[in-house]
């Protein structure tokens, strides 16, 4: 070998150094998963969480290397006792959000999760380290509940389920 020839060639070892530095370098982003659950009336799931003042939909922030859609599988377990599959949850929403407060921005992703059974809100299970409560709300119910921009967020993402499309928004607001 010359040295000439490109690092990933000559040394890989240095080469996946490189490589390893230059990511430990870049920009992290939060990431969080929500879904949108409605049962048989059109009412929508919301929780309310111990450790924040308003509202909000089920699921949360998605851990270090995690697949978005795990992590709201996971959250969905974890906050509710509720059992969902990749296969029913349909992304409907990305919403980069710019920092504010103490957070960097982040980008939320909306899953529609499908209309929930009576057996299984019958079966839904709070858990209290997380949750004071949930309740089915009509989304004129909802967005009283809902921080605003949370409400923008989630109406992009009833709109866009039912057009059949992804919507893509920046604070809430579609780009």
């Amino acid at each position: 070998m010359t040295a000439d020839e490109p690092l990933y060639r000559r040394d890989p070892e240095a080469w996946q150094k490189h490589l390893a530095e230059g990511n430990a370098r870049q920009a992290r982003k939060r990431v969080g998963a929500d879904a949108i659950l409605r049962d048989e009336q059109g009412r929508i799931l919301l929780v309310d969480p111990d450790y924040k003042p308003d509202w909000d939909l089920p699921g949360g922030m998605i851990e270090a290397n995690e697949p978005p859609i795990d992590g709201l599988i996971r959250e969905l377990k974890e906050e509710l006792n509720l059992e969902v599959t990749a296969g029913q949850l349909t992304l409907v929403c990305i919403d980069w959000v710019s920092p504010h407060g103490p957070w960097d921005d982040s980008l939320m992703l909306i899953f529609d999760a499908g209309q929930l059974t009576s057996g299984q809100i019958s079966d839904l299970e709070p858990n209290h380290n997380e949750l004071a409560r949930y309740a089915l709300l009509t989304p004129d119910e909802a967005r009283n509940r809902l921080r605003p921009y949370v409400w923008l967020r989630l109406q992009a993402a009833l709109d866009a389920d039912e057009s059949k499309t992804v919507a893509y928004l920046h604070d809430g607001h579609a780009v």
